[in-house]
Order: C-alpha cells, then sequence, then structure tokens
C-alpha cells in the first residue's frame, strides 16, 4: 500500500485546485489547469493515469460519467473504503463540479496500457463468466454492462487492464455498504464465490 508519506500535501492540492479554478471558468475542459492537476493525480495513479501500483485504479480511458461520479462519492464520503479515507476525501474536497468533469474529461481523452495475461487458467475461467453469466446463480454476462471486451459503456466502468487485485478488491467491497452505489453490481455478485471473483478480475486485467 503507498505510504502517505509519499503523497503529495493537501497543501499542493489546494493550490492546484485554486489556479484550476480560476481558468476553469471559461473551460471545463480547459487542458492546462488540468494537465497542472493531474501532475499531483499522477503520483498514485500513473503517468497520463496509468497505473503501476497494484491496489489503485487506472484512469486511462476511463468512463466519463463513471470518473465524475467516484469523485463525487469521494467528496460527499458516500464512497468510504477505509484505506483512501484519509487521502481522496480530502482531495475530492476541494474540487468543485466543473473541475472533477474537467478530470474526467482528461482521464477518458488518454490512452489506455495495454492489459497484462499472469494467470491464462483462471483467466479462462473468468471470461467464460464475462461472457456468459453464470446462469443457474443468476449471475448475468459482465458484458452486458461492461461492454465486449470490458471497455465500459456509458455510466458503466471500463475495466479492462485494471489489475486484477484491485478489481477483486473493489468486488469485495460491494457487498459492503463502503460502495454504497452500485446496486447492479451487489446483485449480480451476490452469489458469487470467490474464485469466482478471482477468475473475472483476472480476465479483465488482461483485456
Amino acid at each position: 500500500m503507498t505510504s502517505l508519506k509519499k503523497l503529495p500535501t493537501l497543501a499542493a492540492i489546494a493550490a492546484i485546485a485554486a489556479t484550476a479554478g480560476a481558468q476553469a471558468q471559461s473551460s471545463k475542459a480547459d487542458l492546462e489547469s488540468v494537465q497542472r492537476a493531474v501532475h499531483v493525480c499522477a503520483s498514485c495513479h500513473g503517468e497520463n493515469g496509468n497505473s503501476t501500483k497494484p491496489l489503485i485504479p487506472s484512469l486511462a480511458g476511463q468512463m466519463r460519467e463513471y470518473t465524475i461520479r467516484q469523485l463525487k462519492d469521494f467528496r460527499s464520503q458516500s464512497r468510504s473504503e477505509t484505506d483512501i479515507q484519509a487521502y481522496m476525501w480530502g482531495i475530492s474536497a476541494l474540487l468543485s463540479d466543473e473541475q472533477i468533469e474537467g478530470f474526467a474529461d482528461y482521464y477518458a481523452a488518454q490512452k489506455p496500457a495495454p492489459g497484462k495475461s499472469t494467470n491464462p487458467k483462471l483467466e479462462a475461467i473468468g471470461k467464460v463468466i464475462y461472457e456468459k453469466g453464470l446462469a443457474d446463480k443468476g449471475v448475468l454476462p459482465c458484458k452486458q454492462c461492461h461492454g465486449d471486451n470490458a471497455e465500459g459503456a456509458s455510466g458503466f466502468p471500463r475495466p479492462a487492464g485494471q489489475k486484477a487485485d484491485y478489481v477483486y478488491k473493489q468486488l469485495q467491497a460491494f457487498r459492503t455498504p463502503l460502495r454504497p452505489h452500485g446496486v447492479v453490481m451487489k446483485n449480480e455478485i451476490a452469489a458469487m464465490t470467490p474464485q469466482q471473483l478471482k477468475a473475472v478480475a483476472a480476465y479483465v486485467q488482461s483485456r
């Protein structure tokens, strides 16, 4: 897990947010203001939004609507995984709606890194679940919401290329009150075993 001592200070975020706020009046997607701020985000989420850390998501190519929703959930403190409260709550509290939309536009336009295969056998199990679901458990195919290639669609996120550790952790979080939104996900994963969740996580990482 990333040490908080290595993360940018909230004072630095505040200064960047103030600059971005002044410039965002002309355009929500003002590249100059967004690029000033994403240098701070890069310390965790990687250059151009491609994370190299197992438990921190990549933002490159993520669906705009999804990124906006997550940042607003952090800002309202309704998304409350214990390992991100101290940092994401603080950062998001400094952001206006316009700045949040600017971030979402920026990252949606970035090129995602290629997926990485690490466990072909587990990925093969995950592919079946992703494409066909689990009829005996009433689990629908993941592709119905997340796209044939896990590319995401509208408000449904892009899981393609996300680290399997992160995806598995989030799937588990949907079973708790820590992620209050995502009713569809809560229903779909309720009957799935930990091994099936890990299989889906491994598969989407490989995409």
